[in-house]
């Protein structure tokens, strides 16, 4: 027995390759709850329970319990399960914030068209964006993917109406919140600066992604991006 422990025990290498992939996954670890943990407490417990993790692992093949590449295994499958989540809470997250921008846009429109267009596009906006904060704060609380908010079921519902089922439904949801997203950036905005006694010219206005940082316009499109692959996973159901 004492033959085979020995046999079992890293070499140098094995050692030296799994204490580094140990770091990593710590190092990784405190990337993550910086990014997703805002009490500084639990912070803490985190990224502690993470290296007692690795440190265990560490110990394990250290005394022979476990090969230096079931070692190796076991922490990449919780580096996956550690980016897979950072990935999908922020990609939650930006649909909070996504949801927000388009309250404001839909406001704006309504403001800027005084009323004109408040009733079909600004409206639908502010709908849209109110459902997408509903659902993505709603799926973080519960640790959930699947939460559908009123907006939705109601295109669920005019689906269901003209004889489709809830996924023509979720299809159409995610092709109107794509419209609508381009709708708000390219909606009309006062220039900086633009002053008029009575109401302003078509040349006092400038189109909102043009007003935009080059940060906001990548968010925007990383949204979109999110969307269009919603709707084609839909369409593949």
């Amino acid at each position: 027995m004492e033959q085979i422990n020995k046999k079992q025990k890293p070499s140098s290498d094995d050692y030296s390759r799994v204490t580094h992939a140990a770091g990593v996954l710590a190092s990784q670890a405190c990337s993550v709850s910086a990014l997703h943990i805002k009490d500084g407490m639990l912070r803490i417990q985190f990224n502690r329970e993470v290296a007692y993790y690795a440190r265990g692992i560490v110990r394990d093949v250290v005394e022979g319990r476990k090969s230096a590449e079931q070692g190796l295994k076991e922490i990449g499958g919780e580096q996956k399960s550690l980016w897979g989540q950072s990935l999908e809470l922020g990609q939650k997250s930006a649909g909070i914030i996504g949801g927000g921008a388009q309250i404001i846009a839909g406001a704006g429109i309504c403001y800027v068209s005084v009323g004109t267009m408040c009733l079909t596009v600004g409206a639908l906006l502010m709908v849209h964006g109110a459902n997408n904060m509903y659902e993505n704060t709603m799926n973080i609380i519960e640790d959930r993917n699947d939460t559908e908010g009123l907006t939705r079921k109601a295109y669920q519902v005019a689906a269901k109406s003209l004889n489709y089922g809830p996924r023509e439904g979720n299809i159409a949801y995610y092709v109107s919140d794509v419209g609508l997203s381009l709708v708000g950036a390219g909606r009309l905005l006062l220039k900086p600066g633009t002053w008029k006694l009575f109401r302003p010219i078509p040349t006092d206005y400038v189109r909102a992604y043009k007003r935009m940082s080059g940060t906001a316009l990548t968010f925007e499109a990383y949204l979109d991006l999110q969307t269009m692959r919603q709707i084609h996973e839909e369409a593949g159901k």
